[in-house]
């Protein structure tokens, strides 16, 4: 045994032996590594698929082709084509075909010139990676290289490999792309005439071109249905019928019914290329194609108005997963139009739509309950001015009926109360990222529209508030953090939720946001309306910016949320551009295309508690509140404020004045309980509630002590700063002051600068014309109750 150690020793230490065994190592160094990596290097194009795996659309590759990407799976009539034309023991051979090959060369020989390769499909697809040359030289290589793939890639993998990257005429490769460019159907519903004729294409991909070469495809097309029949893989009657059938003519236009949904993908995979350029998306084919022609029907009438773009988008509650998304309309035909744009992503001023969300949250922190009273009076806010839509004055609204007829004072008074710092860290947290500059850039303006949103992120955050209440009974009462996340445009994967005590709102305060939405106010039409609300149920809001540039509306019911836009990209405003005008009528229209329920969201009565509620004002009943409600609220009610507006008065005996200790017996005084809202909130409250009873005046020769807040300035409020345009004749204007009584018949005296100006009765109002400055504005009754507020004309240079 040693001595054959030894002879074994000796002989390897020959030079002609290191030599063989260095040159088998380089060989099998070569042998292992000659394939590129990765194997192909194309760019391809960026595809998207419904939730079933069909196609939406797709865009070109960089470099022009048509080239999807790397499908692992072939179709079983395609594989038995192509495997019978190219390389009929591709199942056996290890990546080289020694009897395809030597017949090709023979018949070279024989005619002089190439007409066979003797390429196997294994070896085709190494020419298809590496673009070579084709000669012997390269010929020999692709054979090396093509038994290297063999020992990585199983035969499945080779043939998808080669479905994927064969050219299939013009600027056409890939099985897919060929499928949908010359048939208009994936690969996998192609009659066996029309994968024959895919089979064939790769062989002569020039013969697909308009006007040439249909009767040598044809041919071979048939030829190859022939070799099947014979193969016994099809029947006499399939092959006759498939000879029957039409070669492609000319390349087909794909489907494009998602082309901004494509876009933001591209966008996002640019961003961030996380996997191929191939998605299947969690769009309903159906769906999408209906709201695209509801977006087109309504775009031929606003157009009428210059109103010309539209979008919408609809999503899953459970999930967040979008349904339909149409960015605009498209009409790439006409520049004007400016369709490529994709509205749905792009930041514009939301309205009104934020205000649900801030009423909630006034909810959650027990600020309000649903139906507390809000200011809604003419009101002054460090120089700034909000008005309601109409212009008018409610005087005092209830919370829930401010949101449903989007009243702008009394939300401005909410966010004043929340504090807008607040609740910009609440949007922030509720997932809105587009409030990129610091709270104080938007200020109290942030409730009407003073920042800017995304249909995208809005829709999204009211499905998160759906689904939060969804799940408050599923949960057993406990909250999910990752129910607030943004939408999805991919099917979505289940995650195991991780349960908190309390989350970022509470589910009584949704469900009573949604119980106010669901009762808006629908100006003109209302027997239309009432006619949808009796088939579904919808909590809705509508949206208008400033110059009437943006129209939204956003629909939430316990499945699906639906949110449009309407206005212009470029921002110009158009009269009558108002979300229920123009973004509603299209919202009903989408939610009649979605299944009907009556079903409503449940109560989650674990998140409330039972208390008594003043019935005039909407607040925690106090000692003087007589109607009293028991209602259910969120449990943070139990810190509300107490109800401010009743108060104990006296009366005399006969009911009729208010008497006081100095001028009435106490055994005669009549004590009673009464609603008292203040002068500015009664003076318009008083119109439009017939109920409400204003005090009554004091009994001569009682003092007023007592009522020293009888008397209030509606206009202009103190610290205000306010310009006065010219007239037409270049004179300047006079501004208006309007002032409340809380006594009918008491006469108001006016003065400004110390200087009386006049005195009014009942309808206090004022016309003054003060030059430009500082002013003091001083009012007196008859009783000598005295108001002072200074206001600043400002000049027309500032």
């Amino acid at each position: 045994m040693q001595a054959v150690l030894k002879r074994a020793k000796s002989y390897f230490k020959k030079p002609k032996v290191i030599l063989l065994l260095v040159f088998l190592l380089v060989l099998t160094s070569l042998f292992w590594f000659c394939l590129p990596s990765p194997l192909f290097k194309s760019p391809t194009s960026y595809v998207i698929d419904d939730d079933q795996g069909q196609l939406l659309g797709a865009s070109i590759a960089t470099d022009g082709q048509w080239r999807f990407p790397y499908n692992d799976s072939v179709p079983a009539k395609f594989k038995q084509c192509i495997i019978a034309f190219e390389d009929k023991r591709f199942e056996h051979h290890p990546g080289f075909d020694a009897l395809a090959f030597g017949r090709a060369i023979r018949q070279n020989l024989r005619s002089s010139k190439v007409t066979s390769g003797g390429s196997t499909l294994t070896m085709q697809v190494i020419r298809l990676a590496t673009k070579h040359k084709r000669n012997i030289w390269y010929k020999m290589l692709e054979i090396f290289m093509a038994m290297r793939l063999e020992l990585t890639y199983n035969k499945a993998q080779i043939l998808a490999l080669y479905s994927s990257n064969a050219p299939f005429g013009t600027n056409v490769i890939g099985l897919d792309a060929a499928s949908w460019r010359y048939f208009g159907r994936s690969p996998d519903k192609l009659s066996w005439g029309e994968t024959a004729a895919m089979a064939v294409l790769p062989n002569s991909p020039s013969l697909v071109h308009p006007g040439k070469n249909r009767a040598i495809l044809l041919k071979k097309r048939n030829l190859l249905l022939n070799r099947l029949h014979k193969q016994g893989i099809i029947d006499s009657a399939t092959c006759a019928l498939a000879e029957l059938e039409p070669v492609p003519d000319r390349p087909m236009p794909l489907p494009q019914l998602a082309p901004h949904l494509l876009q933001r993908f591209k966008n996002d995979h640019q961003a961030r290329p996380l996997g191929d350029t191939r998605i299947e998306t969690s769009i309903k084919s159906s769906l999408q194609e209906q709201v695209n022609d509801i977006l087109e029907q309504h775009h031929q009438v606003l157009k009428a108005n210059d109103i010309n773009n539209i979008a919408a988008i609809v999503l899953d509650v459970e999930t967040g997963a979008t349904l339909a998304y149409a960015g605009n309309i498209s009409h790439r035909e006409d520049p004007q139009m400016e369709s490529d744009v994709d509205v749905i992503d792009a930041p514009r001023s939301p309205g009104s739509t934020l205000k649900p969300l801030l009423y909630a949250s006034m909810l959650h922190g027990g600020l309000i309950l649903p139906n507390s009273l809000l200011p809604d009076v003419p009101t002054l806010i460090a120089g700034y001015h909000p008005e309601n839509f109409d212009l008018g004055y409610d005087g005092a609204v209830p919370a829930s009926r401010a949101l449903s007829r989007s009243l702008n004072v009394p939300a401005v008074k909410m966010l004043q109360q929340f504090k807008y710092e607040r609740f910009y860290d609440f949007l922030h947290k509720a997932g809105i990222t587009t409030l990129t500059k610091p709270a104080d850039h938007y200020g109290l303006s942030l409730i009407l529209g003073g920042g800017e949103n995304t249909l995208w992120e809005l829709s999204g955050a009211y499905a998160d508030m759906a689904r939060v209440l969804n799940h408050y009974n599923k949960y057993n009462g406990q909250y999910d953090p990752a129910d607030f996340h943004s939408p999805v445009y991919t099917v979505p994967q289940e995650t195991k939720p991780v349960l908190e005590k309390s989350g970022l709102l509470d589910a009584a305060s949704i469900y009573y946001t949604f119980q106010a939405m669901e009762e808006v106010m629908r100006p003109g039409e209302e027997m239309l309306w009432q006619q949808f609300s009796s088939t579904q149920r919808v909590a809705w809001k509508t949206g208008t910016s400033f110059g009437f540039r943006d129209g939204w509306a956003i629909g939430i019911t316990p499945k699906y949320v639906v949110g449009v836009w309407v206005g212009n990209t470029d921002g110009e405003g158009r009269p009558g551009l108002t979300g229920i005008n123009t973004a509603a009528p299209a919202l009903f229209e989408i939610f009649r295309l979605l299944p009907v329920s009556r079903d409503w969201f449940d109560m989650p009565t674990g998140e409330m508690v039972k208390i008594n509620v003043c019935h005039q004002s909407g607040y925690r009943a106090g000692q003087y509140c007589e109607d009293v409600d028991e209602m259910l609220v969120p449990k943070s009610g139990l810190k509300a404020p107490v109800c401010p507006y009743h108060q104990l008065i006296h009366l005399s005996a006969d009911g009729k004045y208010q008497v006081n200790g100095n001028c009435e017996s106490p055994d005669k005084i009549l004590n009673k309980k009464w609603f008292v809202l203040p002068p500015s909130m009664e003076y318009y409250y008083k119109a439009r509630n017939y109920q409400y009873h204003v005090l009554p005046p004091f009994r001569d020769g009682c003092t007023q002590a007592e009522n020293n807040n009888a008397m209030e300035v509606i206009y202009p409020k103190d610290g205000a700063k306010i310009y006065v345009p010219l007239e037409a004749d270049g004179s300047r204007g006079r501004m208006i002051c309007n002032a409340a009584h809380r006594l009918p018949g008491m006469k108001i005296f006016w003065h400004l600068d110390d200087q009386y100006v006049g005195e009014t009765q009942d309808f206090h109002q004022m016309a003054l014309n003060p030059p430009p400055g500082k002013h003091i504005l001083t009012l007196v009754d008859g009783n000598g109750n005295t108001i002072n507020i200074g206001f600043e004309i400002l000049s027309k240079d500032r």
